[in-house]
């Protein structure tokens, strides 16, 4: 389980397919200090498990299913993405529960700079937008943010000077593809809502 809030931002050292799946080598010094093998670490909103911790990088596995629901196949060496490790228990949870499953990959529409800050409109899959409303959470490519206005096919957030400067999202480009992961929450309620028998 994570937070949303992003420790770091990484670099792919490598990308290495292997048939239906990917060996992904990633920097980050900060998040490999404590890693070993079998831990999980977000990857651009992507729980991947930790196969082997080398100086300041890991590696990692991804299957086919993670590379059809993400963006993660899209990278390459160079590649900045946003790192984060499991929530503990004695921790302040900053942002909202994040699972680290993609629901789905939207792409950014829009950006319009503000003063300090940027207000960006990224598509949204039509079987996600349920999950979505005004002022509730979303996950971007890792990152926890809260919703400025939903609509069918697209939501707009807005990024602060710290989410600008600390994470990909200050970098992403119209057309750049992104990680989205709805509130779990919602997708609860909605399961619990509908098994309700009515008489």
């Amino acid at each position: 389980m994570f937070t949303g809030i992003v420790e770091e931002l990484g670099e792919i050292v490598a990308l290495e397919p292997a048939g239906d799946s990917a060996r992904i080598t990633i920097r980050g010094p900060l998040v490999t200090q404590d890693a070993v093998h079998g831990a999980s670490i977000a990857v651009n909103g992507v729980c991947l498990t930790v196969v082997e911790v080398k100086d300041d990088a890991f590696t990692a596995d991804a299957v086919k299913e993670t590379l059809d629901r993400s963006s993660l196949g899209a990278l390459g060496p160079g590649s900045r993405v946003n790192l984060e490790r499991p929530v503990r228990l004695s921790d302040r949870l900053g942002g909202h529960l994040v699972q680290g499953h993609v629901d789905g990959v939207g792409r950014l529409i829009s950006r319009e700079p503000g003063e300090r800050w940027d207000v960006v409109t990224f598509s949204l899959p039509p079987e996600l937008s349920r999950y979505v409303v005004d002022k509730g959470s979303i996950t971007v490519d890792g990152v926890s943010l809260t919703v400025v206005e939903a609509g069918a096919d697209r939501f707009s957030v807005a990024l602060i000077p710290t989410t600008l400067e600390l994470t990909t999202l200050g970098l992403k480009r119209p057309g750049d593809p992104v990680n989205l992961e709805v509130d779990v929450v919602a997708k609860y309620v909605e399961r619990m809502l509908g098994s309700r028998v009515v008489p």
